[in-house]
C-alpha cells in the first residue's frame, strides 16, 4: 500500500481542522442564514449582556420585557438597543432555577394596563411559585401598581423545579404551571400545587368550572396534574387547545395536551430512566386513567419554552409548535397533522451552542429567543 506525502497527510489535518474551527469559531454576532424546508431565514443577535434572561413579552413592535431570574425585569428597546431596569418589582428569591420567571400580557392589555409575571417569593426560608401582576407606569421606568394573585402551596426543601410559564385562553382565564419541587409524590396530592397546571380568573379568583372546584381534598386552582416540571405552556386560540412542554428525568420529556382534571401520570409513568441507574421511573409508560404524552424526547431536550407559531413571517410553520432545548441547545419545531398528533421534527441552530431559554413571536411574526449566557436573538425573514 502506498503512503501518502507527509505534505498530503498535513493537507488533510489542516482541512479537517478548518471544517471544525468554521463551527466553534463562528461570530454569531453577526447575522447568518439558515435553512428549514425551502424558507431561508436570516438569525440576527440583538441584545447581550442579560443575566439568564427568562421571559419575554412584546409591549409594542419596538419594546421587550425581558425577566432575569436574578430578579430584575427590563424594558428593552429594539430600535435603539438601550435597555431600562424597572423599578418597583416585587422581592424574589433567586435560588437555584428559582427567581423571576415568566412575562405575560393580559389579552386585554391596550385597556387594562396589566402584565403577569411568576416568580419564587420566600415563605418561611423556602420557595414557592407566586403569580403577580402590575402595571407600567406612565414614563414607562418601573411599575405604578402591584398585586400578589396567588401565592402557591409548593414549597419544600429543594431548589428546583419551580415552573413555570404562564397563558390565557379567549374567555378570561389564565394558566400557569408548577414543578413537583423535587417531592415525586407532591405531583400526585392534590392538597398542594407542586406539579400542576393551575387556571385562575385574570383577577387571581378560582373560576367555577375549575375541576376539583367542589372537591374538598383538592385545591380549587388545579387545572390538571401528575407534572414533573412545566417549562413551557401555550394557549393554541384557533383550535382550543392547551399546549405543555416538560422535564422528564433521564429522557421522557413530553409535550402534553392538558385536558381539565387529568392526571399526566408523573411519577407513577414516565417513558424516563432514573438518574442513579438505567431503570425505568414507577411503574412504566401506562396505567389506566393517566394521559399519555403527544411527543416523548428520548434522549431529553431539556426544553425551556414552547409556543405555537401563528405569525405569516414563516408560512410554512404555522401551527407548528416551537420549542427552545437547554440540554441539546437548538430551536425544536415538531410539525403536527389536524388532530394535534406529532408527526414530524425538525432540529435548528445546532451549532450556536447555547442553551435557549425563552421564546416569543413578534408583531411581524419573527421569532425572538433568549440564551442562559444572556443573548437575545431573532430570527426573520
Amino acid at each position: 500500500m502506498k503512503l501518502k506525502s507527509p505534505l498530503s497527510l498535513l493537507g488533510i489535518t489542516l482541512f479537517i481542522q478548518s471544517l471544525f474551527f468554521s463551527v466553534a469559531d463562528a461570530d454569531f454576532t453577526q447575522p447568518f442564514t439558515i435553512k428549514s424546508e425551502d424558507m431561508k431565514l436570516r438569525v440576527e443577535q440583538v441584545a447581550a449582556d442579560f443575566s439568564v434572561p427568562w421571559g419575554m413579552a412584546f409591549i409594542s413592535k419596538e419594546k421587550l420585557l425581558i425577566t432575569e431570574r436574578n430578579g430584575s425585569v427590563y424594558l428593552f428597546n429594539l430600535t435603539d438597543a438601550k435597555k431600562i431596569k424597572l423599578s418597583n418589582t416585587p422581592s424574589v428569591l433567586a435560588i437555584g432555577q428559582g427567581g423571576m420567571l415568566d412575562v405575560a400580557l393580559s389579552p386585554d392589555y391596550p385597556k387594562t394596563g396589566w402584565i403577569y409575571f411568576t416568580y419564587v417569593k420566600a415563605v418561611e426560608g423556602k420557595g414557592a411559585t407566586t403569580l403577580g401582576r402590575g402595571r407600567l407606569d406612565d414614563k414607562q421606568s418601573g411599575f405604578s401598581e402591584w398585586q400578589e394573585l396567588l401565592v402557591t402551596k409548593s414549597t419544600s426543601g429543594a431548589s428546583q423545579h419551580f415552573g413555570s410559564r404562564i397563558a390565557f385562553d379567549e374567555k378570561g382565564h389564565l394558566f400557569f404551571g408548577i414543578g413537583d419541587r423535587g417531592e415525586r409524590d407532591y405531583a400526585q396530592d392534590l392538597s398542594n400545587h407542586a406539579g400542576t397546571i393551575l387556571r385562575l380568573n385574570l383577577d387571581g379568583s378560582v373560576p367555577d368550572d375549575n375541576p376539583f372546584v367542589n372537591n374538598r381534598n383538592a385545591l380549587a386552582e388545579i387545572w390538571s396534574y401528575g407534572h414533573r416540571n412545566p417549562q413551557g405552556l401555550y394557549f393554541d386560540r384557533e383550535h382550543n387547545r392547551l399546549w405543555e412542554i416538560e422535564h422528564g428525568p433521564r429522557g421522557g420529556d413530553e409535550i402534553n395536551l392538558i385536558l381539565a382534571g387529568k392526571n399526566y401520570g408523573w411519577p407513577v409513568i414516565s417513558y424516563g430512566k432514573e438518574y442513579w441507574a438505567p431503570i425505568a421511573v414507577g411503574e412504566g409508560t401506562h396505567r389506566e386513567g393517566m394521559q399519555q404524552p403527544v411527543k416523548v424526547y428520548d434522549p431529553s431536550i431539556a426544553p425551556g419554552s414552547l409556543i405555537v407559531y401563528t405569525g405569516d413571517a414563516f408560512p410554512q410553520w404555522q401551527g407548528n409548535l416551537i420549542a427552545g432545548a437547554l440540554k441539546l441547545q437548538h430551536i425544536n419545531r415538531v410539525i403536527l397533522d389536524k388532530d394535534g398528533n406529532a408527526v414530524k421534527e425538525e432540529r435548528l441552530l445546532k451549532s450556536l451552542n447555547e442553551r435557549i431559554r425563552a421564546l416569543t413571536q413578534s408583531p411581524e411574526g419573527w421569532l425572538y429567543f433568549s440564551t442562559d449566557s444572556g443573548k437575545i436573538f431573532r430570527i426573520r425573514d
